[in-house]
């Protein structure tokens, strides 16, 4: 059953003193109040999950959810939740009896809220337990936990929850991390050690710059850990005598100040060229003129550039800050993501260039202007490697959130993303390839479209079932009547069917030539059976298609055939809804959960992502196999997936192999499907299929070890429990 509450908002008053003062009540079926009950049921005790989403203006959300079985509200009873403001929260939950009444209570002070989704739905023993058993696991081996009973199992499950083991806010990660690993006497440390001091001379144009701002971007360069530095600022004719003024100031009283006062507005390109005349540093640093670079900024650039000599450019996380000088809005970025940084600039702040390289290509281009940074390191990418582009996984730099900023909000200047666009085109050009480069519906985001190889590759679509005629029928269905891209066939790999609706079924397929129908008469093995579908297909390309996958849009094979016939693409990976519409898969990011785990997955189907990442193409470590096309060339190459791994992690495995052959994985959200998650297998339910699963894990922790703990496409800094981009916390 689900219980459903609308959309109600709410304005919250604290008391401590009393449970019930700050909540509301949510009646069970002989009393639904003022919400409205759907599918009701004779008895709600037993095991349920909760979904929970709220929609507030604070960050985290602190949440009770009580019973009362008769003898009113206890402690006993409750179940504590920090939730993520806006994200769809899962919880198992158990009711030993029928409660007369159930209590969700928030206790954040004055506080405004929407409730987007609170639901109820009901679990057998056997699922609840798996899903526990799979949380626990990020914490120690499961089979610590396997033979537990019920009441030890979901204590320890609860404790997984506890708010010093669960999503954090900034300031908390900052008060955590930041502040305490890097203390004074740990920078001395580092600069001691450096074997190599180059000089960074830090670019930057000013035009009628807030005196007040630009004296707080000038300190903050003062202000370096690193010493050898050097500022170039250009004045691009400010009308402010104020401006000019104060850097003249700041010019006379440090000697690595140098400037000029150009007599013409040129607008920022130009501006830059003027300021980077003036370098003669080893790296060029980019600052813009309102914002504030941390005090170890440079000084973790130079500890990268010892580590990596051949680094031609190098990049930081940032944040935003408002004019309190109240941080907020973190991003922590993967390491060099190139599909990612041809969706949309993520890189820019912090950004160190070898300045040899910025010279070669002939410094900031005009006509660019609003995407000049953009423009200038995507032509710097085309003279270096992948591994000569490194992330710098800290926080250093601080992008100002005030009124007509980019950093307040992306439409604040429209012509950026004009000009992104512009930048982006111009670098395709001398490939000679038909690539297109289109707008997005995000702004400063975009889509490139690269070509189709002509004549179209016949595409080999693998869709393994045992019976489950229902699934496959409308996974068929939805294949024919939406696939726009029409040179493929089809491989049903029949694993011992004996249903004879499914049988008929293969029947009426073959004669109207829909698919062909090839028979693995062995025990289910997801490995095996692609494997062995691989070997028969006609096709360059090959598509593993799970039977409970339906397809949405008309171009997603399309999407995946252009994206496979890349020579440097690897997997392509879709995106894949939940029958509710849900996020259940939107790429693989290792060391979650012990192993893997999926991106973004229950949020919301149109959300856009952490950084609007569930929005744009970029590389992945690994994509589900559940829906995954590839080169059959690259399949073979790599031994196709590991019949050792039966069920489990099989795509991680075969993806991490496609990698380390020198492939990029990639994940797209142009290609659109709902899975139908385990519906024909079922869960991890009985102990064969849990002694299977640990077997399963054991493999994979033997076979990649610390690879699944430092995901290239993910950061550093955030989470290995949970699944939604959050801080990392003690874990």
């Amino acid at each position: 059953m689900d219980w459903l509450v609308p959309k109600i908002k709410y304005t919250l008053e604290p008391d401590f003193n009393s449970v019930s003062a700050a909540g509301f009540q949510w009646k069970t079926p002989s009393d639904v109040g003022s919400f409205k009950l759907f599918n009701r049921v004779a008895s709600p005790k037993g095991w349920y999950m909760l979904n929970i989403s709220l929609d507030s203006d604070q960050s985290l959300l602190y949440v009770e959810l009580q019973a009362d079985y008769g003898a009113g509200f206890s402690k006993e009873s409750v179940v504590t939740l920090t939730i993520k403001n806006k994200a769809v929260n899962k919880r198992v939950c158990f009711f030993p009896q029928k409660p007369s009444a159930i209590r969700l209570t928030v206790y954040n002070q004055n506080l405004n809220f929407n409730v987007s989704e609170l639901t109820l739905s009901k679990l057998t023993e056997n699922r609840a337990r798996e899903l526990m058993l799979k949380k626990l696991q990020s914490r120690r081996e499961r089979e610590h936990f396997i033979g537990l009973g019920t009441s030890e199992l979901i204590s320890f499950y609860n404790q997984c929850f506890n708010r010093s083991h669960t999503m954090m806010t900034y300031n908390q990660w900052l008060e955590q991390y930041e502040y305490k690993s890097l203390n004074p006497v740990k920078l001395k440390g580092i600069y001691q050690a450096l074997d190599s001091k180059p000089v960074i001379s830090l670019v930057m144009a000013t035009y009628n710059t807030p005196p007040t701002l630009l004296r707080a971007c000038i300190d903050s360069v003062i202000a370096q850990h690193y010493p050898h530095w050097q500022l170039c600022i250009a004045d691009d004719a400010s009308v402010d005598p104020a401006v000019v003024a104060l850097i003249t100031e700041y010019a006379t009283l440090d000697s690595r100040i140098n400037f000029v006062i150009r007599d013409k507005n040129g607008h920022i390109s130009a501006a830059c060229n003027t300021a980077l005349n003036l370098a003669n540093g080893e790296y060029i640093g980019l600052l813009d003129h309102d914002d504030l670079l941390a005090p170890h900024a440079l000084l973790m650039m130079v500890q990268e550039i010892n580590l990596h000599p051949s680094a031609g450019l190098l990049y930081s996380d940032e944040d935003k800050i408002d004019e309190q000088g109240n941080r907020s809005e973190p991003h922590f970025k993967p390491s060099w993501n190139r599909d990612l940084f041809y969706s949309h600039n993520y890189i820019t702040h912090f950004c160190v260039l070898k300045r040899n390289l910025v010279n070669i290509i002939g410094g900031f281009r005009e006509g660019v202007e609003g995407s000049q940074d953009y423009d200038l390191c995507l032509r710097v990418i085309a003279h270096l490697g992948n591994k000569q582009i490194i992330h710098v996984p800290h926080v250093l730099y601080h992008w100002r959130a005030i009124q007509g900023s980019t950093a307040l909000s992306g439409n604040e200047k429209r012509y950026t993303h004009k000009a992104g666009l512009k930048a982006l085109q111009d670098f395709f050009k001398p490939t000679c390839l038909d690539i297109k480069v289109r707008k997005h519906a995000l702004n400063n985001c975009f889509r490139v479209q690269w070509p189709i190889p002509e004549p179209k590759p016949l595409v080999s679509l693998i869709i393994p079932t045992r019976d489950g005629y229902d699934l496959l029928n409308k996974c068929i269905d939805s294949l024919y009547k939406c696939t726009h891209y029409k040179n493929f066939e089809v491989l049903i790999i029949n694993n011992q069917s004996q249903c004879p609706r499914t049988l008929k079924y293969f029947n009426l397929l073959e004669r109207e030539n829909k698919a062909r129908i090839i028979d693995f008469n062995d025990e289910f093995n997801f490995s095996a059976i692609n494997n062995a579908g691989v070997v028969q297909a006609r096709g360059s390309i090959v598509g593993l298609i799970n039977n409970d996958i339906e397809f949405l849009n008309a171009e997603w094979l399309d999407e995946m055939v252009r994206q496979a016939s890349r020579p440097d693409i690897g997997c392509v990976g879709a995106k894949l809804y939940y029958p509710d519409g849900r996020i259940q898969h939107a790429g693989v990011i290792l060391g979650i959960g012990g192993i893997a785990g999926h991106s973004h997955k229950y949020f919301g189907k149109h959300h856009n992502g952490y950084h609007s990442r569930l929005s744009l193409v970029q590389n992945y470590s690994a994509v589900t196999a559940a829906a995954l096309v590839v080169r059959k060339s690259v399949y073979l190459e790599v031994g196709g997936l590991d019949p050792e791994l039966k069920v489990a992690f099989n795509d991680v495995d075969f993806c991490l192999k496609v990698r380390e052959a020198g492939y990029r994985n990639i994940w797209t959200p142009f290609a659109e499907m709902i899975h139908h998650e385990s519906v024909s297998r079922g869960g991890e339910d009985t102990p064969q299929k849990q002694a299977r699963f640990t077997q399963e894990i054991n493999l994979m922790r033997d076979r990649w070890g610390e690879h699944l703990l430092k995901d290239p496409c993910y950061n550093p800094n955030l989470t290995l429990i949970h699944e939604d981009f959050s801080c990392r916390t003690q874990e």
